[in-house]
């Protein structure tokens, strides 16, 4: 393939560099090119976004010296017990004797209960419709949610919109049970999802909605009540897939523990197709159990847990018995004021010295816990995420190129002239002695590429 004289980039600055002259642009596409040195072995379904990264940050010596480098990459919130207000985590688990057995695929009933309740108790009250522990599927993560649901859906146009979760990439190429259908969204809109572009994307025959909300990676979200119109629009025309799993770190209301879910405007929820996604991942902030759900209408619910017999076997048995207290509503409400008053001051920390270091900041999120962050006013040479990325890897920093938010299933379209280009995928999820190690580091960055350029 001859790179001569290509951009990588739709801003085509001058001095720019091309392909042919960037060595991590290089390394970008040969991965993703589907070079095959085995022959029943297609490499590039063998890693999301973050995953390339961080196999990029071990040619750095990432692996031999974790706690020397700050991760500002990984979509993960820390985990330790020194949050005011949080809840202590369980550090030892008893094992039931019926945790030795095989659990049923679509969780255990308890735990389906204690899920049921909580939605009903936060998003529920006083409504006819409740959910019972039918309408919930138990799953052994989000991404084992979302390629559970995948399984089950018909043969339909899937629309999903640009830039969003990596992860959604492999599971709209898996399946042939669908077609997705890309949705660019507006940079100078902030990327927000307007109803009106939900009604379009109907009037052209997308049976089917996939989105994050609140946004990944551009951390904001769609609240009422214009997510009730999003509702009230796909009704009885759509199924509306919500991953709602930063649905707690919601700053709009003042810190209040207020949840943000679509579960707010279901009407009916046996009849109203929207499958809301969640668990204990982000806002519990326990990745490592590998416990999330599927809320939705029993004949749905019913569907997704039979496919994990065959996709997933279901989740870890003794962490579904030890969730169970978590989630007594009460307790989730304070641990939700808790998580949003701590990550918004982290937020903003972060945000203030990202504009003194000189980049410029024209949206604030106001939600999960991750800036969407441009690029394009630095010095050319570190103006697009993949040279960003490979110059943070230098200083011991992670970060993720925003090219990766650039949905591309089954790799249908050349992403050379992306408009996620010029952006990275900041997290301040890790504890703020990390995030001051990262700016630290891409401070130096920014300062030398000033000079060299000046």
């Amino acid at each position: 393939m001859s790179f001569s004289g290509r951009k990588f980039s739709i801003s085509k600055s001058p001095g720019a560099a091309t392909e042919f002259n960037s060595a991590i642009h290089r390394q970008f596409r040969n991965a993703h090119e589907g070079h095959r040195p085995h022959a029943g072995l297609d490499p590039s379904r063998a890693s999301t976004g973050v995953v390339w990264c961080t196999e990029r940050a071990n040619e750095h010596g990432f692996s031999e010296n974790p706690s020397g480098w700050a991760n500002l990459g990984q979509g993960a919130p820390e985990v330790d017990d020194d949050i005011e207000g949080s809840f202590q985590r369980p550090k030892n688990i008893d094992i039931s004797l019926s945790g030795r057995e095989y659990g049923p695929t679509a969780g255990i009933k308890p735990l389906r209960v204690a899920i049921a309740n909580l939605y009903n108790a936060h998003h529920r009250k006083g409504k006819t419709s409740q959910y019972s522990w039918e309408n919930v599927a138990v799953v052994p993560g989000g991404r084992a949610g979302l390629i559970r649901i995948a399984a089950v859906l018909n043969n339909a146009y899937l629309g999903f919109f640009i830039p969003d979760y990596t992860a959604y990439n492999e599971m709209l190429s898996l399946f042939r049970n669908f077609a997705a259908i890309p949705s660019p969204l507006a940079e100078s809109d902030g990327y927000h999802i307007h109803p009106d572009k939900i009604a379009e994307e109907i009037s052209r025959g997308t049976s089917v909605i996939l989105t994050s909300n609140p946004r990944n990676p551009t951390g904001h979200v769609v609240k009422n009540p214009e997510l009730a119109e999003i509702q009230d629009i796909c009704r009885d025309r759509a199924t509306l897939i919500m991953d709602e799993f930063y649905g707690g770190y919601n700053y709009t209301s003042d810190c209040d523990g207020t949840t943000v879910s679509a579960a707010d405007n279901i009407e009916d929820v046996d009849e109203d197709d929207v499958l809301l996604i969640d668990g204990l991942t982000k806002r519990f902030r326990l990745p490592g159990w590998r416990i999330a759900w599927i809320v939705g209408p029993k004949e749905f619910i019913s569907a997704i847990g039979s496919c994990g017999s065959y996709l997933d076997g279901g989740a870890n048995v003794p962490f579904q018995e030890a969730a169970i207290p978590m989630l007594e509503p009460e307790n989730v409400r304070r641990e939700m004021k808790a998580l949003q008053t701590h990550f918004k001051s982290k937020r903003d920390y972060v945000l203030g010295r990202l504009k003194e270091i000189g980049f410029k900041i024209t949206n604030v999120p106001d939600s999960t816990f991750y800036i969407w962050l441009d690029l394009s006013g630095l010095p050319v040479s570190i103006s697009d995420g993949l040279n960003f990325f490979q110059k943070c890897l230098e200083e011991h920093v992670i970060v993720v190129p925003g090219i990766f938010f650039d949905l591309n299933p089954a790799k249908r379209r050349d992403l050379f002239d992306s408009p996620c280009h010029h952006f990275v995928r900041l997290s301040y999820g890790p504890k703020m002695a990390t995030l001051k190690q990262g700016l630290d580091g891409i401070e130096r960055i920014v300062k030398r590429a000033k000079e060299q350029s000046a």
